[in-house]
């Protein structure tokens, strides 16, 4: 099958139509007879909660319907029994800007059913006999979103993890190893550039020694510099962009969000290892984290009385 620009999502808009999403009923199973699905009833998301060797899953209990603008009705899970999720697969880190659940959810459940491993039978039943590999179901999860009301900025942020991922992965897509592995080079390469550029563009803007001047930056006032930085945040990734092919809306979405980003995410990325040695240091000595803690305290109160004094 051919992809089209519509289909990796360069062009294409859609219009939120909230009844696309409909109760997609159970399937058959146990010597119970099939309840069909109903478009005239809302999705009904009934979740059990599960431990799966110390992570949380959820087993969907009954089925989501979509009616795909391209496929047509689509129902997720084919087995309810077996069928497993994490709800949205977000890092922790990033579950600030796209939450585990919201208004997203639906469409979140939809993409992992859609989604498979190479030598799984798939998760999901097309009432049209249709096969969806990963790159379909990426732009479906995208329209998904849209009919389920989520914002613009936050699915395509979403589509264009999830098509990177789909990228590096290589599972369920309609194109050959050397292909994939032409997509890892131009990703990890693109990326890189991102993340050493931004590492060279911050010490120019706080003059470190030694650090080479980038041109769009250069030495000039502190103000000119960081508008030259963000500037520079946009218009790199832009071009590193165009080696993602037909691919380049999520190269450009993934690179002007990690340039944009990056202070941000080192930054949490602190906070969160601190909290993790913290929360280990007091599983293992809590004496010691408690005298630390009164020592930072009694510190942190003398700086505080010295500034005030002085």
């Amino acid at each position: 099958m051919k992809i089209s620009d519509a289909m990796v999502g360069q062009v294409e808009q859609v219009e939120q139509e909230t009844r696309r999403f409909y109760d997609g009923g159970l399937p058959a199973v146990d010597g119970q007879p099939e309840v069909p699905p109903n478009p005239g009833e809302d999705p009904k998301i009934v979740l059990e909660r599960l431990s799966v060797q110390g992570h949380e899953q959820f087993a969907l209990i009954r089925r989501i319907a979509y009616r795909d603008r391209h496929l047509g009705e689509l129902l997720v899970p084919a087995d309810t029994v077996s069928f497993r999720t994490d709800l949205t697969s977000v890092p922790m880190l990033f579950t600030w800007l796209v939450p585990k659940t919201g208004a997203h959810l639906p469409a979140a459940l939809l993409h992992d059913g859609l989604c498979f491993a190479d030598d799984e039978p798939p998760t999901y039943t097309s009432t049209d006999g249709h096969m969806v590999h990963r790159v379909e179901a990426d732009r479906i999860f995208r329209d998904a979103m849209a009919d389920t009301g989520t914002g613009v900025v936050r699915r395509w942020l979403v589509w264009s993890a999830v098509a990177t991922a789909t990228l590096l992965k290589g599972e369920q897509v309609p194109w050959s190893t050397a292909t994939t592995w032409r997509h890892r080079i131009v990703i990890g390469a693109s990326l890189f550039v991102v993340v050493v550029l931004g590492v060279l563009a911050t010490l120019d803007l706080f003059d470190i020694g030694g650090s080479p001047e980038l041109p769009w930056m250069g030495d000039r006032p502190w103000w000119l510099e960081l508008v030259g930085g963000l500037a520079g945040a946009i218009v790199v990734p832009l071009v590193l962009g165009l080696a993602w092919g037909r691919f380049r809306m999520a190269g450009w979405v993934m690179g002007i969000g990690l340039a944009v980003l990056l202070h941000v995410t080192v930054g949490l990325l602190g906070v969160t290892a601190l909290y993790q040695v913290t929360e280990k240091s007091v599983d293992r000595q809590p004496l010691i984290v408690a005298g630390v803690a009164v020592l930072v305290s009694i510190l942190a109160t003398g700086t505080v009385i010295a500034l005030w004094v002085l």
